[in-house]
């Protein structure tokens, strides 16, 4: 995001881990423009454009956000926010958004621009202060699929014209044993069904899990407007539907960020209104040590809950932290 901003525009720049963290950097004064993800812990970005308009705290506020639901765009221009950028974040639609508001004028970013180019013919510096120390690549992982399951909700909301309430994604190296541990949403005597549907491509393999609430069938058909009766078949009907849309169009999401290609294979029922631990250790020659990420849905004013889970093998990880790497040098 910081070298998404104007080079050699002349501020300093603060960075905050979570949205109080945010509101209390805006109330010592260095939030004179804010970036605001929508996604966070502790506050969300929600929270944090209620309190700044609720306190007529002094600052200039654009989302930045993976969640591209029309409804979130509603929200945040509704509490404040000037503007929203999906991401990844574009250096040339943050320079036109900085404009249009008058926060930097044309002609200012233009001589910035100039000054760019300039830079780019000197050599590189050795160190570069706003390059991400490739070290633990759990953050990288988690802003990946941050933008992938945003990509996946704004599909699903639209086909059911309700608002999807999507959480942090919950990112995890582990062991088969300790998946079902790892799912924070999911109890133990809860009744499931799950499908899976395998990927692979460019040297990275793994699976998508989906795992639906059993209490969620009834006011997602209704959604779907699903006519048949909603027997075990009829489940399973609404299950396959759910599971093509948020599967592919998170993998898609994924794949674009990445730039490689996933071929899919065909997605397999691996059980029906079973409960979290049953399903996961009858799968367990399925998968070994793996990087787990898990993404949880609602659906607000709705019973509807479900996780998906992408189960990246533990081989691929040097692919995938290489394209990680490169994706967040260059972007």
């Amino acid at each position: 995001m910081a070298r998404s901003l104007p080079p050699g525009w002349d501020v300093e720049i603060s960075f905050a881990k979570h949205g109080q963290e945010g509101v209390d950097l805006i109330r010592q004064g260095k939030g004179d423009v804010v970036f605001l993800d929508l996604n966070m812990p502790v506050m969300d970005g929600y929270e944090v454009l209620e309190e700044v308009q609720k306190n007529d705290l002094p600052a200039l506020i654009i989302v930045v956000s993976g969640d591209v639901q029309p409804e979130a765009y509603t929200r945040v221009k509704q509490l404040g926010a000037l503007d929203f950028i999906k991401k990844p974040t574009n250096k040339a639609k943050i320079g036109e958004i900085l404009v249009a508001y008058g926060i930097v004028e044309s002609q200012q970013l233009l001589e910035l621009e100039n000054d760019l180019a300039a830079l780019d013919k000197m050599p590189a510096p050795v160190n570069d202060t706003l390059s991400p120390k490739i070290v633990d690549f759990r953050d990288h992982y988690q802003e990946i699929a941050n933008v992938a399951m945003g990509r996946a909700a704004d599909l699903l909301a639209r086909l059911l014209d309700a608002f999807i309430v999507l959480p942090i994604p919950n990112v995890n190296i582990l062991e088969t044993s300790e998946l079902h541990m790892a799912l924070t949403s999911v109890e133990e005597n809860e009744a499931m069904s799950a499908v899976c549907q395998g990927f692979i491509g460019s040297g990275i393999a793994g699976e998508a899990l989906l795992l639906f609430h059993d209490s969620s069938f009834a006011d997602m058909s209704k959604l779907m407007n699903y006519q048949g009766e909603l027997d075990d078949n009829g489940q399973l009907e609404v299950l396959m539907d759910i599971a093509n849309i948020l599967i592919g169009a998170c993998l898609k999401g994924v794949s674009d960020q990445l730039d490689v290609g996933f071929s899919q294979g065909h997605p397999v029922v691996l059980g029906q209104h079973c409960n979290i631990g049953d399903l996961i250790n009858s799968n367990t020659q399925r998968w070994q040590k793996t990087l787990a990420i898990e993404i949880n849905y609602t659906i607000e004013k709705h019973n509807i809950q479900c996780d998906l889970l992408l189960l990246i093998t533990e081989d691929s990880l040097p692919t995938l932290n290489n394209k990680i790497s490169y994706l967040f040098e260059h972007q």
